[in-house]
């Protein structure tokens, strides 16, 4: 019996040991600084590796829920591990052609969009993301951020960040854009930028937006292509001095993703992020 229980007790220390070395190796591959285009050096302040199993890390993500905007024809669900799931290091939003009905509510294709709002949000640093875009004509992926303030004093004037926008039936064309108030006449003012980069379908890329008190510095695999200046659009109030959190979605159609139709033959179409880091 007391031999069993060493081999027992030395089993345990091992896996014990191999855990630690395990959690020491997986940290010791995440970059800790980061230096930043114009060369300042920036601290890890928030990452997500995604290395569980299952639905992603409550503490670090919410979901929205519902038909929610652009009249998109998915339904964001919440919770649901057919939709939002990590697996081998990485998050997969897949969205499926289904119906689907809940709390009163009918839709024939499913999505979902993740979100830090609440949870954690950032004013100024480097925000990137590693991710590998669905394909086909009606998927509509998207990295961004909004204003913490928006159900205060609503859109656009909380500010909105598109780190990456991409419609499936444009494919190899990477978009930025900026949104806000208008100081003027309209409400609503943008100003955005593309670049075209081959098989973002069946690679991951990483996504990243430097932003500081006087611009953003948008790139794909650190090739700048959109930089946005304050002063290059007439904004009131100026929303980028202020915290805003991260968005993950897949949206299916819509005023823009669906502007040449959805091609059911994308189902199930997957939209999977290797990580997410913020760096300040």
């Amino acid at each position: 019996m007391k031999n069993i229980l060493v081999l027992v007790s030395l089993g345990l220390a091992v896996w014990f040991l191999a855990e630690i070395g395990l959690k020491d190796s997986l940290a010791a591959d995440i970059p800790q600084t980061f230096t930043t285009n114009e060369g300042k050096t920036l601290k890890l302040v928030w990452s997500d590796e995604f290395d569980g199993v299952g639905l992603p890390n409550p503490q670090k993500w919410g979901y929205e829920y519902g038909f929610v905007r652009n009249r998109e024809s998915q339904f964001y669900t919440r919770e649901r591990e057919k939709n939002v799931y990590q697996k081998n290091g990485v998050l997969t939003i897949e969205s499926f052609k289904e119906h689907f009905e809940e709390n009163g509510q009918t839709a024939e294709i499913t999505s979902g969009s993740i979100t830090t709002e609440g949870k954690a949000a950032w004013t100024y640093g480097r925000i990137e993301v590693s991710a590998k875009l669905p394909k086909g004509r009606g998927a509509w992926p998207a990295i961004w951020m909004l204003g913490t303030n928006i159900r205060e004093i609503g859109w656009p004037k909380c500010g909105e960040i598109d780190i990456m926008e991409y419609v499936g039936f444009n494919p190899t064309q990477i978009h930025a854009t900026v949104h806000a108030g208008d100081a003027g006449k309209h409400t609503h003012t943008s100003k955005g930028s593309f670049i075209r980069i081959p098989e973002v379908e069946d690679r991951f890329a990483v996504y990243a937006v430097e932003w500081t008190k006087d611009k953003m510095d948008f790139f794909v695999d650190d090739e700048l292509y959109f930089t946005f200046k304050r002063g290059d659009r007439n904004i009131e109030p100026w929303p980028f001095d202020k915290p805003h959190y991260l968005i993950l979605n897949t949206a299916i159609g819509g005023a823009w993703g669906g502007a040449k139709g959805i091609d059911e033959a994308i189902f199930p179409c997957r939209f999977e992020i290797d990580y997410v880091r913020v760096y300040q």
